[in-house]
């Protein structure tokens, strides 16, 4: 093997591709090229090889950009430099990133962004997996009944919501944790109890927490946090 170069089964897993297991079973396919050539078990990949999974270019875990920012008011999650409130303008990183889903204009909080497009679909893909969780203020005292009722499902845009946990936090507060992402979904769930959200924060999404990183203030992902989001082998079926 080259001097620096590295298995590519090693070089796969480390990217956040797949499993070093998985790894093996992918190459195994011809589903993995170096430079355009079909790899083998024994295949080792050195810096500025190309390597590809399906046609799809996969990035060393070196290059790989995650960082977790803290939302203000009325910044727009859109990567259109024609909007003067886009999010990437805002932040200004040197490099080219783009944010993974959305926060509403009105809401603040935590909104991950990377350079990583595979790990962008793969997570909307399963969004349906991960917990989201917010904190939210509305515009009247809260009934009784409303957090059976909003964990309960409501429906909204046509479904009724999945299952989900609610805590009250004060008369017109509450924390809930999500496990899907429809349009506007809370502030739908609290309109059709008769609520208005007057302010709403995202404090979590998966195991990547808001803390106390400042309003508008953007931190790189600790490996912890990295390996979570990128820990799970979604290009094959088991």
């Amino acid at each position: 093997m080259r001097p620096g170069s590295k298995r590519i089964n090693k070089y796969l897993s480390e990217s956040g591709a797949c499993s070093r297991r998985g790894a093996d079973r992918l190459i195994e396919e011809g589903r993995v090229t170096i430079n355009g050539v079909t790899a083998t078990l024994g295949s080792s990949v050195s810096d500025g090889d190309v390597v590809e999974l399906d046609g799809k270019g996969i990035l060393p875990a070196d290059d790989r950009i995650y960082l977790a920012f803290n939302k203000p008011l009325g910044i727009t999650c859109t990567t259109d430099h024609d909007d003067p409130t886009n999010i990437i303008d805002y932040i200004n990183y040197p490099e080219r990133i783009f944010p993974i889903g959305r926060l509403d204009k009105n809401s603040s909080g935590l909104i991950l962004l990377t350079n990583d497009g595979d790990i962008v679909n793969r997570l909307l893909r399963a969004e349906n997996n991960h917990e989201k969780e917010y904190i939210v203020s509305v515009d009247k005292p809260l009934r009784s009944d409303f957090r059976s009722k909003m964990e309960s499902g409501l429906p909204v845009l046509g479904q009724i919501t999945l299952p989900c946990e609610v805590e009250v936090l004060g008369s017109r507060r509450f924390r809930i944790v999500l496990h899907q992402g429809l349009n506007r979904q809370i502030r739908r769930m609290c309109e059709y109890l008769g609520y208005r959200v007057v302010k709403l924060r995202r404090v979590r999404f998966m195991n990547i927490e808001l803390g106390d990183l400042p309003l508008g203030e953007y931190r790189r992902l600790t490996p912890r946090e990295t390996e979570e989001i990128t820990k799970n082998d979604l290009h094959f079926n088991p």
